[in-house]
């Protein structure tokens, strides 16, 4: 997937990750766009690795999408995890 792309991802799995998990998220649009590609990544990974699919297809495919969501969400439940921040 190109750049573009990835940013488009990283927005909103970054945004739907701090919807869905409880309490204060770290940083604004641009720490979200990181978790959120930083969270795509880790899906994808995971996927191939555990489950032994390719779940990184194109922005229009559903597996994209829960994958980079999916991911995002084990990033911000880790960084609160090691910040300490506590879910309010």
């Amino acid at each position: 997937m190109g750049i573009v792309t990835w940013v488009v991802v990283g927005l909103v799995a970054g945004a739907v990750a701090k919807a869905l998990t409880p309490g204060k998220g770290p940083g604004g649009a641009v720490v979200t766009t990181l978790i959120g590609m930083a969270g795509g990544m880790l899906g994808g990974l995971l996927g191939s690795v555990v489950l032994g699919v390719r779940s990184m297809n194109g922005l229009l495919h559903l597996s994209t999408w829960v994958a980079a969501v999916a991911g995002s969400v084990l990033i911000v439940l880790a960084y609160r995890t090691l910040s300490g921040r506590a879910a309010h």
